[in-house]
């Protein structure tokens, strides 16, 4: 139901001579629910505060805590125990009820300052917009900033003066016993051993004359086992990049879909930025591989993420599913639900699965002119051992991040 106390719309609601501090009031348009609340409260022995495992959940939570012990009301603080949970499952609710806590006001401070940022931005660069460009824009914290770097980066770009450069490709065949193959592309690379720099049309015709008649042979073949570890599981942020690419979502729709899978109780909490997954959710998704797909599926130690983000929440798992043996969500009666679902459980089966396996195989071939000799190569790669790609496969036998001919 979202915040039931915020800053007034009416006014900047900011006391910035005095150290910041935010003037909130209920919303309106939440009296009601209040009203409900203070009922409830009048009857309870105690008063559990489960609201969203973030930022933005501490402070409803310390919000509802404050609405109850003032007033006529005056709850004794003892009567309120935060609770955090990251999936709506039967354990991990029972496990919050038996190790609740107090309110984190650190945690509620953050809020606290994101919100008087958002305030302090929009209400003072709102106006100058409205000003010197046109009324009814607005100005954010965040929005402020992606334009800043949005016009830096165009001007780079137009001052940035770019260099011509050719790369030349040999349509070849190779023959043995009088017997052609199957034409490739080999590329380009050294003239009398020195790196290829051909920056303008006459240089590549010059050259693609001698190689023209030049005679070729292949002067090395060398072969090697690449593997390939998975991704990791999903945290917000490539969720939402990778429903982008695969379905066309906007942010916001995937965050919709995401909300509904988590208040069904079949992923994790969706606002993440964390790769680390609950040692008992490990347990259970290896043993799900082990029976789905066998034991050549299950790497002999579990895998564990690095988070990237230099401030992420720890206390957060990645998006997830609650029970990895649940492959489909047909009950939510949405097939975006069920195609984001999917999409978040193949990459969190994928996470713990063995390495898939190529044969890499790197060609070396040596074509001589009169006067040059030029060195040109080709590789590529044919999976021997799909292993996570089991779960995610690639498009028509073909590694999308894998491409066959080395550019």
């Amino acid at each position: 139901m979202g915040h039931i106390k915020d800053l007034p719309k009416s006014k900047l609601s900011v006391d910035i001579e005095n150290n910041f501090v935010p003037d909130y009031v209920v919303v309106k348009d939440k009296k009601k629910n209040i009203k409900t609340i203070k009922q409830l409260a009048k009857k309870a022995e105690y008063i559990y505060l489960a609201t969203d495992p973030d930022r933005e959940g501490e402070a409803i939570a310390k919000h509802v805590e404050e609405v109850l012990s003032n007033g006529k009301l005056k709850i004794k603080k003892d009567k309120f125990k935060r609770i955090v949970f990251h999936e709506i499952t039967e354990k991990a609710v029972e496990d919050a009820i038996n190790s609740p806590r107090n309110v984190d006001e650190n945690l509620v401070n953050a809020q606290i300052g994101r919100r008087v940022l958002d305030r302090l931005v929009g209400y003072k660069l709102s106006p100058l917009l409205w000003k010197k460009i046109r009324r009814g824009l607005s100005a954010g914290r965040v929005q402020t900033v992606a334009v800043r770097l949005i016009v830096e980066r165009e001007e780079e770009i137009k001052v940035f003066k770019p260099d011509e450069y050719w790369e030349i490709f040999c349509k070849v065949k190779g023959i043995k016993d009088d017997v052609e193959n199957e034409p490739f592309y080999i590329k380009l690379l050294k003239i009398k051993d020195k790196v290829v720099d051909i920056n303008d049309e006459s240089k590549a015709n010059d050259v693609v004359d001698k190689l023209r008649q030049s005679a070729y042979k292949i002067s090395e073949v060398k072969r090697r086992e690449v593997k390939r570890n998975p991704a990791p599981p999903f945290t917000t942020s490539t969720m939402t990049q990778a429903a982008a690419n695969f379905f066309g979502w906007s942010a916001k729709k995937t965050m919709s879909m995401a909300q509904r899978l988590y208040e069904k109780g079949q992923i994790t909490y969706h606002r993440t930025d964390s790769t680390k997954v609950a040692n008992s959710a490990i347990d259970d998704v290896r043993s799900f591989i082990t029976k789905q797909y066998g034991s050549e599926y299950l790497p002999e130690n579990p895998r564990f993420y690095k988070t990237k983000a230099k401030v992420a929440q720890e206390a957060h798992e990645a998006v997830r599913p609650t029970k990895p043996s649940r492959i489909d969500v047909e009950e939510t009666k949405s097939k975006d639900a069920i195609k984001l679902y999917i999409l978040i459980w193949r990459r969190f089966i994928a996470s713990q699965m063995e390495a898939s396996v190529y044969d890499e195989t790197r060609i070396e071939v040596e074509a001589k002119h009169e006067d040059s000799v030029f060195s040109l190569r080709v590789s590529g790669q044919v999976m021997k051992f799909d292993g996570w790609r089991k779960v995610i496969p690639s498009v028509k036998g073909v590694d999308p991040d894998l491409p066959t001919v080395e550019a």
